[in-house]
């Protein structure tokens, strides 16, 4: 796409759920666009951001914790308040980016397109990409005041699902449980970080580490993102998608989606759910292993 951009367009056209650096740089400040900053964890309020992004907050109010359960998605009404506090209008465009790569900006991905918001994409290496192509950072001081917008949340059902969906699609030879957490966890080989899961994998599933859709932050092209699910979801299109806390996860479902995949579920709870002690079966050992890069 070109530079001649109408200055009072609302919202900008996306050329796909993943965009660039420039592409985002061109269209900083024009009415239209929001950038938000997913950071999780340790990044999560960093020192610096990109002008005028703000703060998608998953470790905070953009989680449910009326729960157990880390990360898991808010309702709608709870939603659809913190997107217009954060001044998202339901006609503008929005691109989500996080300081650690593709890794938490995926879930807000998500999260957008699970209430119905189409106009969303995830910045392509994130943080560090924008400031290795030199564009202009700014001091994470308090944002200033946002006018609210008019998001509302309108929730597509399926796009998260429970364990009972979950165990569905592990009795179903059509569908692929593809679990994004680190091949020692997978395995049963690593203790898992937070306390009182049991180690190891859903019997069925397979283990894709979300880095191997990745290269040095950036996900990788296209026709290697298709050999990578091809091999391992062969012919089967239902894809389900897990992890530790249902963050990572989102990043195989947005590279699913890259690489051609439609109607793809991310298991909200995850191994933070799965791994509870439980009548839900749990195996160690290999059972699946993603290609090699």
């Amino acid at each position: 796409m070109g530079d001649d951009i109408p200055a009072h367009t609302s919202g900008q056209e996306l050329p796909g759920p993943l965009v660039g650096a420039d592409w985002t740089a061109r269209r900083l400040g024009r009415p239209g666009l929001v950038v938000l900053d997913a950071s999780v964890g340790a990044h999560r309020g960093g020192e610096r951001r990109i002008p005028g992004a703000r703060a998608f907050d998953i470790d905070g109010t953009l989680s449910d914790h009326s729960g157990p359960l880390p990360h898991t998605m808010p309702g709608a009404g709870r939603f659809t308040e913190e997107l217009r506090s954060l001044g998202v209008n339901d006609g503008d465009t929005v691109v989500v980016y996080d300081a650690a790569g593709v890794y938490s900006s995926a879930r807000a991905w998500w999260m957008l397109r699970a209430m119905g918001f189409d106009r969303v994409a995830v910045l392509d290496g994130g943080l560090s990409a924008w400031a290795d192509a030199g564009l202009p950072l700014e001091s994470a001081r308090p944002a200033p005041a946002t006018p609210p917008g008019d998001f509302t949340a309108r929730p597509r059902p399926g796009m998260f699902v429970g364990a009972e969906e979950v165990a569905a699609a592990l009795a179903d030879p059509a569908a692929a449980v593809l679990d994004a957490r680190s091949a020692d966890r997978f395995t049963g080989t690593a203790a898992e970080p937070r306390p009182g899961l049991r180690s190891g994998h859903m019997p069925g599933a397979v283990n894709l580490p979300f880095g191997e859709l990745q290269r040095a932050g950036r996900m990788r092209p296209v026709d290697e993102l298709r050999a990578v699910f091809a091999a391992l979801a062969g012919e089967r299109e239902r894809l389900v998608v897990s992890c530790g806390s249902g963050v990572t996860a989102c990043v195989l479902a947005l590279g699913a989606e890259l690489a051609g995949y439609r109607g793809q579920a991310v298991y909200d709870g995850s191994w933070s759910e799965w791994g509870l002690p439980s009548q839900r079966p749990v195996v160690t050992g290999a059972g699946g292993a993603p290609p090699a890069p």
